[in-house]
């Protein structure tokens, strides 16, 4: 059959329009609830004991907006549109962006072995080797001075060690001080003064606005092994640390349920607020999660734990939502289960 001129016009202008609408790539983020899944086959303990139940990693989807998914999170609930800028730093191409990711989360996973080990009472050596910046934000002092892979040394007269160690000595300064940054590039050293600024609107954090991560070497017996693939990302700390110490520990922390959660872990045990909780809440209940752990930021108003209690209540889930400030809450909570 031939096909006249204006079919074959007609036919492009149909496949172009199909391409704008489900193809084109808008300036946006789309951000919507993404998978619970078991624990177990991710995080391998040699010689782990096993449990009936299982942990959940719970994850947010995230993909760049084309004009039918644009439209679709505007209708879907717990969908989240974000200007692409919101997302990825500026001056960072999200292949970068997504590494960064990457590495965020083997320290996630390594501060939840220390945790998980420590509270097991399992052998575990820690040698510290740097404090390396990952990224430097933008319009705060580090910007245009320290750069990805820069390694930290000192701070003034105080050697650093460890991420903490910067923390600890920032938080007994205020906005408007001047600090010494001593840093290493190349095998060259370097000094930057710089005066801080607030890290967040209500001035109570200050600092010079870097990213950071702490090269630890740990080495634990029994041996652990992580395939968790392209997951990036803090969030994940909580569950990987409870799920490392079922393994570790006789007896079943599970109770034989579905457990889910959220939080970044330090490694003292500390959780911390994430980003995408009501979205962690809707997979963790597609997935029939019995109980979710979300962070309490010590009762404050808007915590994570509050917006997952209201998501909990919006959706009429039965997953019982309970709030953390430590590995040691989820910990204490489990083990009362378990009990009951």
């Amino acid at each position: 059959m031939r096909l006249s001129k204006q079919r074959i016009i007609g036919l492009l202008v149909v496949v172009l329009i199909v391409y704008l609408l489900g193809v084109y790539q808008l300036p946006y983020y789309i951000q919507k609830p993404g998978g619970a899944d078991a624990l177990d086959p991710i995080v391998e303990v040699e010689g782990g004991y096993s449990s009936e139940g299982d942990m959940h990693l719970v994850t947010v989807s995230g993909m760049q907006a084309t004009p039918v998914l644009y439209v679709a999170a505007l209708l879907l609930p717990h969908q989240d549109i974000l200007p692409l800028d919101q997302v990825f730093p500026e001056g960072m191409s999200q292949e970068d962006y997504m590494a960064a990711q990457l590495q965020v989360m083997e320290s996630s996973q390594e501060a939840a072995t220390v945790v998980a080990y420590e509270a097991a009472g399992k052998d575990i050596e820690i040698d510290f080797n740097g404090v390396y910046v990952v990224t430097a934000v933008d319009g705060l002092p580090a910007e245009g001075i320290l750069e990805s892979g820069d390694q930290i040394i000192g701070i003034d007269d105080a050697e650093v060690h460890e991420s903490q160690d910067l923390i600890d000595y920032i938080d007994g300064k205020e906005a408007g001080d001047t600090v010494t940054i001593i840093y290493e590039r190349n095998d060259e050293e370097y000094a930057a003064d710089m005066e801080l600024e607030p890290l967040d609107d209500e001035g109570t954090r200050v600092g010079i606005g870097i990213n950071m991560v702490t090269d630890r070497e740990v080495t634990v017996h029994p041996e652990i092994h992580f395939s968790s693939g392209s997951i990036g990302g803090p969030s994940a700390g909580l569950m990987f640390s409870l799920e490392i110490y079922d393994q570790l520990t006789e007896g079943d922390l599970t109770g034989g349920k579905q457990i889910g959660g959220t939080g970044e872990i330090d490694y003292e045990g500390n959780i911390y607020r994430i980003g995408g909780v009501d979205k962690k809440v809707v997979a963790s209940d597609k997935e029939g999660v019995d109980i979710f752990f979300a962070p309490n930021e010590g009762g404050r108003e808007g915590s994570n734990y509050q917006e997952a209690a209201e998501t909990a209540k919006s959706i009429g889930t039965d997953m019982e939502i309970v709030p953390v400030d430590t590995f040691e809450d989820a910990l204490a909570y489990l083990e009362s289960a378990a009990n009951e």
